[in-house]
């Protein structure tokens, strides 16, 4: 859909909408490379799509012209002006909710399941996606596709021996195939970064191995916590962990990183056994 839009700069200069630190806000404004952040779900026309931290709208407008319907999430109410222009412009295809994203019951929102598109809050993010990870199997939404620091990125997509292979990338990738997207240099923000930024996109596997969630959680948070030292020592204050282990033929003398992603959920899985 081919909708007359005001730039975004103008936007941002009209309501006054400089990007909150204390917010972990970074607004894009290259319609172009939102409009590809965009595509990377697939079709969108007349899709359901859920958006936390919209800012000024950037993203919320490269959405809404692939048509999707969205369902936007803002907790700084200086944006919701802009919003609601923005709501305008394309009727009855944005719903925005003035709240905050880590308080609110986003499963009641949609009929249907969502796909997630966020360029997120930089304090936020890790926390959101556990939450997601951790839904009910199969999930409530479709799709992942959120911005992080490259950083974060890294440390979602990373395999066994990798430096940044740690515990997100096993939460990730048990249930999940989780896949670098695109690299997003620091210049593309309004205010610019200090560090670099990458899409991820996340697609739920229909039958990952069960494993409680929990159990997982606690395992991968003792084992990568002192990541350098012998799983005997990183993982001994944990509850079977030790047993477990020997359970399932692992050495305890390894390292954290050295255990692939189905070695982490068979050791849960025999924890709660």
């Amino acid at each position: 859909m081919s909708v007359d839009l005001p730039p975004l700069r103008e936007v941002i200069a009209r309501y006054g909408l400089n990007a909150s630190k204390a917010l972990g806000q970074n607004f894009l404004l290259d319609q172009q490379l939102l409009a590809r952040i965009a595509r990377i779900p697939g079709d969108l026309q007349d899709a359901e799509v859920f958006e936390v931290g919209p800012g000024p709208g950037g993203l919320t407008r490269a959405l809404l012209q692939a048509g999707a319907r969205v369902t936007a999430v803002e907790r700084d109410r200086r944006c919701i002006p802009a919003l609601a222009e923005l709501g305008e412009a394309f009727p009855g295809q944005l719903r925005v909710i003035e709240d905050d994203a880590l308080e609110l019951d986003t499963t009641r929102l949609f009929d249907g399941k969502p796909h997630i598109v966020s360029n997120l809050p930089y304090n936020i993010g890790t926390a959101l996606l556990v939450r997601w990870l951790s839904a009910d199997w199969l999930p409530w939404w479709q799709s992942l596709t959120l911005m992080f620091q490259k950083e974060v990125a890294d440390r979602i997509v990373a395999g066994t021996d990798d430096d940044a292979y740690g515990r997100l990338a096993v939460l990730a990738q048990w249930r999940s195939t989780a896949k670098l997207a695109m690299p997003v240099h620091r210049s593309a923000f309004t205010p610019p970064p200090k560090v670099m930024s990458a899409v991820v996109h996340i697609t739920p596997l229909a039958a990952p191995v069960q494993v409680d969630f929990l159990t997982l959680e606690r395992l991968t948070a003792a084992a990568f916590g002192q990541r350098r030292k012998m799983l005997r020592q990183s993982v001994k204050g944990l509850s079977g962990a030790l047993a477990a282990l020997e359970a399932v033929g692992i050495d305890a003398t390894r390292r954290a990183e050295t255990l692939s992603v189905a070695d982490f959920t068979a050791t849960a899985g025999a924890m709660t056994a």
